[in-house]
């Protein structure tokens, strides 16, 4: 069946990259309106990486893929502003541990929240037009490319 939508014939990176930009400005758009206006998708990418027992600047450099110095001064910007706090590491030394406040959960909650509220939007405008989300197709896109070992999402834009 021949299809008059040039997005249907578009590269396949063409899609995914138009998508996601669209999904996470959407995202974007609906956290800063519920008040979160002082973080970038790169702050949610660091508290997903020092959820749970937090990590050291190595550690969330690693999870990153970016560099130490890059990690420690996204730290140092998060910790000025109360979002992430630097503890003792508990195998000593001289390393800290770098773990979310309680404001970096709160984002957390609320991000969650409009998250999945747009994926409901989403899913709902799709399932309306007889589609729905691709979500399959696109985790086996990723086993194809990756196999076994999903690799850590990192920040490349």
């Amino acid at each position: 069946m021949e299809t008059h939508d040039p997005l249907e014939r578009a590269e396949l990176t063409f899609l995914l990259g138009m998508a996601f930009q669209l999904v996470l400005s959407e995202f974007v758009s609906r956290l800063d309106a519920a008040g979160h206006a002082d973080l970038r998708p790169v702050h949610g990418l660091v508290f997903q990486a020092l959820r749970g027992s937090g990590a050291t600047s190595s550690e969330l450099a690693e999870r990153l893929g970016v560099t130490k110095q890059a990690a420690g001064q996204i730290i140092d910007d998060l910790e000025k502003r109360g979002y992430v706090e630097r503890r003792p590491h508990p195998a000593g030394g001289r390393r800290k541990l770098v773990v979310l406040t309680g404001k970096a959960l709160e984002h957390l909650v609320a991000a969650g929240r409009i998250l999945h509220e747009l994926e409901a939007q989403l899913a709902e405008q799709l399932h309306e037009a007889g589609r729905q989300i691709p979500r399959a197709e696109l985790a086996a896109v990723i086993r194809a490319l990756a196999g076994d070992s999903i690799p850590p999402w990192r920040p490349v834009w």
